[in-house]
């Protein structure tokens, strides 16, 4: 019993949760997250605008796809438990979630822009009333009954967590891999610990790019960080709420704060 597959699977799992609170237990002093810098800074008095961003990877701008994965789940739990839903077939289910899919990874890949969107929905318009006219607008849809696509609700969920793991790694790394910007200086943060560069505020520039459609749409916009230092490569970010983060780093590098504690004591010598 107490050398079971089972057991040795739960002496794993206990190994390795103990093994994490142990390395936590010895690193929490030294650790620097995100989170704990911003409730630093936001009780700093001197500093009254800052900003702090991470790099989102690309791949939380297929949230639609995985939002679908879900619904689809949902739809095809029914049947999983043995009920028939005459209208809703898994074949139906299936080529709608794909089709979700790929215009997602079509819009995504691409960087399509509204222009450049605008001018495809008008040509897919001109299309479809050519076929009108043609009277070959039902046989062209039929073509796409071979794309039928069946799943059951497990895979539909599988697609789902995995899209959702890669979420939330992404949230994490950002706890340890962060830009703060203030209105005297930038510093990137590299790791756990301390370990990152301090940059003066007249030593790099920053872009905001939100060209990209799907982007904008879902909210995420890219705030670029430019070197006055060619040697080192251009940094950018992919930052969620873009427009209020556009805004706060306006104001944050229109201001040069001044340290009034050091001021008042030059002021008494």
């Amino acid at each position: 019993m107490w050398t079971s597959n089972r057991m040795v699977a739960l002496y794993i799992a206990l190994g390795v949760l103990g093994a994490s609170a142990l390395a936590w237990l010895i690193m929490r002093r030294s650790i620097r997250t995100r989170l704990a810098v911003q409730k630093i800074i936001r009780e700093d008095p001197d500093i009254n605008d800052w900003l702090i961003i991470f790099d989102w990877t690309p791949k939380i701008l297929y949230a639609p796809s995985i939002v679908a994965s879900l619904l689809a789940a949902l739809l095809m739990a029914p049947r999983a438990a043995g009920w028939t839903v005459s209208a809703l077939s898994p074949e139906i289910i299936g080529g709608v979630w794909l089709a979700i899919v790929f215009l997602n990874l079509l819009v995504e890949e691409y960087n399509i822009s509204v222009k450049v969107l605008l001018i495809t929905v008008v040509s897919c318009g001109f299309f479809l009333l050519w076929l009108h006219l043609l009277g070959w607008v039902m046989p062209f849809i039929k073509l796409f009954r071979h794309l039928a696509l069946s799943m059951s609700a497990t895979g539909f969920l599988l697609v789902a967590i995995i899209g959702l793991l890669t979420i939330f790694i992404s949230w994490f790394r950002g706890l340890f891999y962060y830009v703060t910007i203030t209105p005297n200086y930038m510093n990137l943060q590299e790791g756990p610990t301390e370990s990152g560069a301090h940059v003066g505020r007249e030593d790099y520039n920053t872009l905001v790019d939100t060209t990209d459609f799907l982007e904008r749409l879902m909210g995420f916009g890219k705030i670029v960080i430019i070197f006055k230092d060619m040697k080192r490569q251009p940094i950018s970010l992919l930052v969620w709420r873009i427009h209020q983060r556009a805004q706060l780093l306006e104001k944050v590098r229109g201001k040069f704060a001044i340290d009034l504690n050091a001021q008042q004591s030059q002021v008494q010598k």
